[in-house]
């Protein structure tokens, strides 16, 4: 475990520690097991895998942590293990942190998979303007967060409150202009059909990044990483070894 603001947090560190150090980073909701079959492949690195603040072992920040937050105590515990210019992996959630990251700190080379990094907008959904309507209307607050709870997405249903409000700030952060800061090479693998981030930002990510490349998996979701499990090892790796 590691202490950071009083809370602590769980990892993993396992694999050859002489070689290059790859850090793992999980989505929101999962936890170290859902980056494993990614990071067993690799053992022949020096292999970190980390439970994000709220997930898995680790526990929950004790405020309103915001996406800088989570790059802060990702930073510390890289320093407390001696951990510099990392390669980084990420899905989802855990795959914007790494953008931030990478846009902040020293970074080898970059895998992403399904990372959002802008604010969806959507004003005109009828949810919207329900929970709109009725949060304007005396009384009826309650009411309304009711709604939300039980209209959100899984992940907003399943989180603590702490957890939700981090949640939404995370989900209302555009990270645009930092990702265009970032240099390292990065590869961007993604699922057509994944339906919680669209193709089309794998492809603006690209553009946004100096030296970076999509592979585009046909047909695959937004856990496309883990349905082609033999095809991403194989790509990581060569990956990793190019000079």
């Amino acid at each position: 475990m590691f202490k950071y603001r009083n809370i602590d947090i769980n990892y993993v560190r396992y694999g050859n520690i002489n070689n290059q150090t790859v850090v793992l980073l999980h989505g929101w909701g999962q936890n170290i097991e859902m980056m494993k079959p990614v990071g067993d492949s690799l053992i022949d690195n020096d292999v970190i895998i980390v439970d994000l603040p709220g997930h898995g072992k680790s526990e929950e920040p004790k405020e309103i942590w915001n996406l800088n937050d989570f790059v802060d105590m990702i930073h510390e515990l890289l320093n407390n293990l001696n951990v510099q210019n990392p390669i980084l992996i990420g899905h989802s959630f855990g795959g914007k942190l790494s953008l931030l990251y990478a846009s902040m700190y020293p970074v080898k080379k970059l895998i992403l998979f399904g990372s959002p990094f802008k604010v969806k907008k959507n004003p005109n959904s009828l949810k919207v303007k329900t929970l709109k309507k009725l949060k304007t209307l005396p009384g009826l607050n309650k009411l309304a967060e009711t709604m939300k709870k039980h209209m959100g997405s899984t992940d907003y249903r399943n989180a603590s409150p702490m957890m939700r409000d981090i949640l939404v700030r995370h989900v209302n952060t555009d990270i645009t202009e930092n990702v265009k800061k970032i240099k390292c090479p990065t590869i961007i693998i993604w699922g057509s059909n994944d339906g919680a981030v669209p193709i089309a930002d794998a492809y603006e990510l690209e553009s946004l990044i100096p030296d970076a490349a999509v592979i585009q998996y046909d047909g695959c979701t937004h856990y496309a990483y883990l349905e082609r499990i033999g095809q991403t090892n194989r790509i990581i790796k060569n990956f990793i070894k190019e000079k």
